[in-house]
Formats: structure tokens, sequence, C-alpha cells
């Protein structure tokens, strides 16, 4: 394959790339800053490239929403719904699971006055001993 070829395919699945370069700015957020408040927004831009790509992948162009018009019921006029329903629960569950994360992080900063994870194990240990 050649340079051009690569080149148109992924200017074919631009949607899908975008979600695999902010998954992986987002996966790494997560595993090299030691904040507990960046951890939380790199998951969240994790989620957000999830749901791009479903958004993506569900998406036929030239293709309508799952209503039914004029009684025409054939499938090909339609698009899935089901990457749309995931999306969905995805957002509800993702808003739900940062809510707790950042309650949790407040608590932490009450007691240990310090979000980063490397000082609270350290007076973790030292509370220890």
């Amino acid at each position: 394959m050649n340079l051009l070829t690569v080149l148109g395919r992924i200017l074919d699945n631009y949607e899908e790339c975008a979600a695999m370069v902010l998954f992986a700015i987002g996966f790494f957020m997560l595993i090299l800053h030691r904040n507990l408040i960046k951890k939380i927004i790199g998951m969240n831009i994790m989620d957000t490239a999830m749901y791009l790509f479903l958004a993506s992948i569900g998406y036929i162009e030239g293709r309508a929403a799952p209503v039914l018009e004029d009684g025409a019921a054939d499938p090909a006029l339609y698009i899935n719904p089901i990457p749309t329903g995931l999306v969905l629960t995805g957002i509800v569950v993702s808003v739900s699971f940062t809510a707790i994360m950042l309650a949790l992080s407040v608590r932490l900063y009450r007691r240990y006055r310090t979000l980063n994870l490397d000082d609270i194990y350290t007076i973790i240990r030292e509370e220890r001993k």
C-alpha cells in the first residue's frame, strides 16, 4: 500500500481516527498524571472518544433515523439504533461515575489536603507507622 492509499483511508474514516487520538490522549492522562482531577478528566476524554466511535460506526450516510414514515418498514432505509442507545446509556453512566469520583476526591482533599497520589500514599504510610 502506498502513502496515498493510506491517507485516503484515513480521510474516509476521520471520525474513527479522531476517536482513537482522543482515547490515546485520555489514556496517557490517566497513566502519566498523579493529580486525581487530571485523572478524572482523562477518563472523561476516554469516554467521549468511545461515544464518538460508537456514533460514527452507527451512522450510515444516506439513511434516516429509525422512525417509520409512510409505512416503510425496510431496514435498509434506516440506521442502526443500537449504537445510539449505547451512547445515551454510556453518557448517563459516565456522568454518574464522574460525580462519584469528584465527591471522593473532595473527601480525599479534606482529609489529606492534597490530590497528588504520591503525597497521599506517603501520608498513609506515615500514619500506619
